[in-house]
């Protein structure tokens, strides 16, 4: 697939006519359609409804065509950056982070290094701890946030937080009025983790905590993202386990309960090639460091006034 024949397609996508999408394209239409037939066969579906007039997307041409639209702005923005950044205008810093981290103190500490350092251009990319090692490795991002430390000697990780683990459970139902919850009440329910792949990932860490004590869930549902599990939470289908800065995305249809386990916690991990961090990464790199001891004091300060109200 070619970015040309994802430019041929978005055109003819906006425009449902071959004739204007190849004149807005400045290219003869013969050539048009046979980029879009080639496109069609490379994925092994139709993108489009030649039968109908005027011509429509199909389904999956429908979602194939938001895609489109979405790489090609990127694609635009990337140019866009990448002269500016080739000119001296600035410098660029790509943050490969787990979806659970935007739920903590990672978003206030990009926004206000971006706010300190306008002269940066921050890249968030949404990427598998997995996926963090290799966009490390190739260069595609400066600083990984992720949930698993990835054994390669090119990368040094730094151990963040251990955040405790919570289960979300649908609110409508036995499980949605319980405050505490152990592992072994959760075997009969549908499990759902996240993500499917790749693999290792946070689906094996929470695996892990039933095996290691003799716990076998009776049905596992894997999906590859957070907010689709907790959506199918939402739905009745099952339950999922989550760390506890999750909480804070509230939904009127999920609950979440503690584990009444003790130990139950996942880490929070930062990840920098190793021997290669530019004075302006180590400076996001301190940021985060900061935010996490600040973060640790108004945890301890919170538990010692619980504690003095017992």
């Amino acid at each position: 697939m070619e970015i040309r024949q994802l430019r041929y397609f978005e055109a003819v996508g906006r425009t449902l006519n071959f004739s204007r999408a190849a004149e807005g394209l400045n290219i003869a239409q013969p050539p048009l359609s046979r980029q879009i037939q080639q496109l069609e066969e490379e994925l092994g579906v139709l993108l489009l409804d030649r039968t109908s007039r005027p011509i429509r997307l199909t389904n999956a041409g429908s979602f194939f065509y938001d895609q489109a639209v979405q790489i090609l702005a990127r694609l635009q923005e990337v140019e866009v950056a990448t002269r500016r950044i080739g000119a001296g205008g600035s410098l660029w810093m790509g943050i490969g982070f787990v979806p659970s981290a935007l739920y903590g103190y990672l978003p206030g500490v990009v926004r206000q290094f971006c706010q300190e350092h306008d002269h940066i251009e921050v890249s968030l990319l949404e990427l598998t701890s997995v996926q963090q090692a290799e966009a490390l490795n190739s260069g595609r991002i400066e600083v990984g946030i992720g949930r698993l430390a990835i054994p390669d000697a090119r990368l040094e990780s730094t151990l963040l937080s251990e955040e405790p683990l919570v289960v979300a459970v649908p609110a409508q139902g036995p499980l949605g009025r319980e405050k505490v919850i152990p592992l072994s009440r959760l075997v009969e329910e549908t499990l759902i983790t996240f993500p499917a792949t790749p693999r290792p990932s946070f689906a094996d860490q929470v695996l892990k905590q039933f095996n290691v004590r003799g716990h076998v869930p009776r049905r596992i549902y894997e999906t590859n993202g957070l907010q689709t599990a907790l959506g199918l939470v939402a739905a009745g289908m099952g339950v999922t386990i989550v760390p506890e800065t999750v909480r804070r995305l509230q939904r009127e249809d999920v609950v979440y309960c503690a584990l009444a386990e003790t130990g139950l916690t996942t880490p929070l991990i930062m990840t920098v090639r190793k021997g290669e961090v530019a004075p302006h990464v180590a400076g996001f790199c301190d940021a985060i460091q900061r935010a996490v001891a600040l973060d640790r004091t108004h945890r301890a300060s919170a538990e010692a006034d619980n504690t003095d109200k017992v």
